[in-house]
């Protein structure tokens, strides 16, 4: 069943959901129990926060160029391929995966960066979910713009996956 909006029904609480389970791990892993942080003493704090700098600084670029589609008063009409979208068909949710990834190099926690896999695996799913909304919505006109530009990594050119 589809909502109003084209997303996936249980993809907000999806998200919630990775947020929650992600947050909890990353923080007792980092801050508490220290499972699987042992790689910390081998990668240089400075690079750790490099890494992390980056991924939210291109997440940041990535929402802010992007979030003013799904955030305006009426969904367009028409295939939006500009900003971050000339670049990702989903843009929102590859800052998201980011911010992750970038949060887990920071502390080395091989447990959260382990969570990053399900996690892209869950983004994916609702990310092909919407995409065939989309593919109804506006036909060719989307396959169009899905075979020149790449799901989730610029320049990788045509990336869909199947299921969903």
């Amino acid at each position: 069943m589809e909502d109003r909006k084209g997303e996936h029904p249980l993809g907000d609480l999806g998200q919630m959901v990775c947020l929650g389970v992600f947050a909890v791990v990353w923080a007792a892993d980092t801050f508490v129990f220290h499972w699987s942080t042992f790689l910390a003493a081998d990668v240089p704090q400075v690079v750790r926060i490099g890494v992390l700098a980056v991924a939210l600084v291109l997440a940041a670029i990535l929402v802010l160029g992007a979030h003013r589609v799904v955030t305006g008063e009426e969904r367009p009409d028409h295939v939006v391929d500009s900003g971050p979208f000339h670049y990702v068909r989903h843009p929102l949710y590859l800052a998201a995966i980011l911010a992750y990834l970038g949060t887990a190099i920071s502390s080395m926690s091989l447990l959260s960066l382990a969570l990053v896999v399900p996690i892209f695996v869950f983004y994916n799913y609702i990310a092909s979910y919407e995409e065939r909304v989309l593919e109804n919505r506006f036909g060719a006109a989307y396959r169009d713009y899905e075979a020149k530009t790449a799901k989730w990594v610029p320049g990788l050119g045509r990336v869909r996956a199947s299921g969903a």
